[in-house]
């Protein structure tokens, strides 16, 4: 096995799963309770208005991926769910409501990252009970990979809950020019965030465009909260 150890795999296993299925699990059915409120039961019918992760679940987003970077040793965890569908022009009113529908995905993940953060803080007061350890490292990923989540997905491009936000704000002309990118979008932050990186770096350059976008936004905000908290 590459890059770690069996037991160490299944340690970090351990303390990931929970995490990563509360927060891809919250996040979507985050989406589908907003939109239902909104106007558009259709997550609702489809039985996907729930916490329960087996109804989310994504077989590469939700088990490969995160399970690759397990293996590989990689120094942080991500993935994602089935997206919730909804259907947009039912929602009343419509333009405002596609942006709360996509910022619903986002706070869940932040509520669960404020969360995790309450109980590290009661596990500082608690007594010493079997388990202690391993309770606390899996709150710690949540508060991490919540983050990343929330940070991530607001990211203004499609069809991130950012783009979608962005589209639904911006004016009829250029949102639909924007939401051209749906298709697409993915790929081009995921050439931002990681490909162009490495070629920077190969090429000596010292500008590492993630820590702008992601890991700094990250840091910030659990610095935040755990002054507020």
């Amino acid at each position: 096995m590459s890059g770690v150890s069996l037991e160490e795999f299944l340690y970090q296993l351990s303390v990931w799963a929970l995490p990563l299925l509360l927060a891809v699990g919250c996040h979507e059915a985050a989406h589908g309770w907003a939109a239902w409120k909104l106007g558009d039961d259709t997550a609702r019918r489809l039985g996907r208005v729930t916490l329960n992760p087996v109804r989310h679940i994504d077989p590469f987003g939700t088990l490969l991926l995160p399970g690759l970077l397990l293996l590989s040793g990689a120094p942080f965890l991500i993935g994602y769910a089935k997206p919730v569908p909804v259907a947009f022009g039912r929602l009343r009113p419509v333009r405002l409501g596609m942006a709360l529908v996509a910022v619903a995905g986002p706070a869940a993940n932040l509520a669960l990252c404020v969360l995790s953060l309450v109980v590290l803080q009661a596990l500082g007061w608690a007594p010493e009970f079997p388990g202690r350890d391993w309770v606390a490292e899996t709150a710690r990923k949540s508060v991490i990979l919540n983050t990343v989540l929330a940070v991530f997905n607001m990211l203004p491009v499609p069809p991130l809950d950012g783009g979608r936000i962005l589209t639904a704000l911006l004016p009829a002309r250029i949102a639909s020019r924007l939401a051209r990118l749906e298709r697409g979008g993915i790929v081009l932050i995921l050439l931002v965030l990681f490909v162009l990186p490495w070629l920077l770096s190969r090429a000596g350059i010292g500008f590492n465009p993630a820590d702008w976008l992601l890991w700094r936004p990250v840091e910030w905000i659990i610095e935040g909260l755990i002054t507020v908290i």
